[in-house]
């Protein structure tokens, strides 16, 4: 038998077909923007699983559970999505709107917490104790692993973009101002690097996107490569807004283990993660004490939400 994994992004809708030895068999995906309404991205879900199983060579019946890993927060128990930022759903029936066209097992879960789940049970934090991950997407969301377990008692993932790094910083869309992500999402990334791009018109990353709207989260990485200052910059501003928020879950949880994932984590390492763990070391009360959390980056890459999703059911078994 195989479970199904629903990984929505702010950018992507993912379904990917999982094996009990935690393979992936098979991927269908689409855009998130494509669908303005709940039922229109639910149905668009359900024929993205479908897909995925048909890619596997495999029939709906072989499909032991389906589980959907969702920005927001939400009533597991009875299948509601309460809210989702970037998303159509609100007080939506999830597991009802999808099981009305198809009757399959669905449990839903936060995004992030998913993310972490999936690297727990086979990335870069397999067979670790205590695990925060955090990943870098449209926004920044964050998950948390005790031996192996979800914490927290409402269990909505930890909100780690919308804590503050800046007082009266950027507007978020949470409504509140200097969220966390609002510097060191992929899209933050892409703000500032537009907004270096305007300052400094003599930057490579002109040369790179052509205008400031072809700007990608790598612009600045490789114009810094380049030698460019003004993407050097803006890597350097990134890396330390990135470092701040990491040293505070390293300072409140003292996990064994933070794993980084999202795209902007597949800079090379000598650009994204080395200076990154230099940051961190250095803004961490605890590397006083002797035990020192380690910083990884997430092995699955994109996959860690699809595979986390795929094993939801396992925790209300």
């Amino acid at each position: 038998m195989v479970t199904i994994g629903i990984d929505i992004g702010g950018t992507n809708l993912v379904a990917g077909v999982v094996d009990e030895q935690y393979n992936i068999l098979a991927k269908a995906k689409c855009r998130t923007q494509d669908y303005s309404t709940a039922e229109s991205m639910v149905e668009r879900l359900v024929n993205l699983c479908l897909e995925a199983v048909e890619q596997a060579g495999l029939t709906p019946e072989d499909v032991q559970a389906v589980g959907a890993g969702i920005p927001g927060a939400m009533n597991r128990e009875e299948g509601i999505i309460i809210a989702s930022l970037n998303t159509p759903f609100a007080h939506t029936p999830f597991v009802q709107l999808f099981q009305q066209r198809w009757q399959v097992p669905v449990y839903i879960e936060n995004d992030a917490n998913c993310a972490v789940l999936g690297e727990g049970v086979a990335g870069g934090a397999k067979n670790c104790g205590s695990v925060v991950a955090v990943t870098l997407g449209t926004g920044v969301g964050g998950g948390y692993l005790q031996n192996g377990m979800l914490e927290f008692y409402t269990r909505n993932g930890m909100e780690v973009g919308h804590t503050v790094v800046v007082v009266d910083g950027e507007p978020c869309p949470c409504g509140r101002r200097g969220c966390w992500e609002q510097y060191s999402s992929a899209r933050a990334l892409k703000r500032m690097a537009r907004e270096a791009m305007v300052a400094h018109p003599e930057s490579v990353m002109w040369k790179l996107c052509g205008n400031p709207a072809g700007v990608k989260g790598r612009t600045p990485f490789e114009a810094a490569r380049q030698g460019d200052e003004a993407g050097r910059q803006v890597v350097d501003k990134y890396l330390n807004h990135l470092a701040v928020g990491i040293s505070n879950l390293v300072n409140i949880f003292q996990p064994e283990v933070v794993c980084i994932g999202g795209g902007v984590a597949n800079e090379k390492d000598e650009d994204f993660l080395f200076p990154l763990q230099k940051l961190v070391e250095k803004m961490s009360l605890h590397k006083r004490i002797g035990n020192r959390t380690r910083l990884v980056k997430a092995a699955l890459g994109g996959d860690a939400g699809v595979i986390g999703a795929a094993v939801l059911y396992q925790e209300f078994v």
